[in-house]
């Protein structure tokens, strides 16, 4: 949740234009979809593991595969 608020803050302060996510975790989507809404693009790295759907909705672009 820590993570998510940083994002939010981040986004919401203009202070990242691009946030960039390691994650699978799918709680992220609240946060990834505000982050957007303010304008911010979002890279989703997954390090090949499973994601759900909203989550590639909600990024700019999803790198699967390890190593880049």
């Amino acid at each position: 949740m820590r993570i998510g608020l940083d994002i939010a803050s981040l986004t919401l302060k203009r202070q990242a234009q691009v946030i960039v996510l390691v994650t699978a975790d799918s709680d992220f989507i609240p946060a990834m979809k505000f982050a957007r809404r303010e304008g911010a693009q979002l890279f989703l790295i997954t390090l090949a593991h499973g994601i759900k759907e909203g989550m590639r909705e909600h990024a700019d672009l999803v790198i699967e595969r390890y190593p880049f």
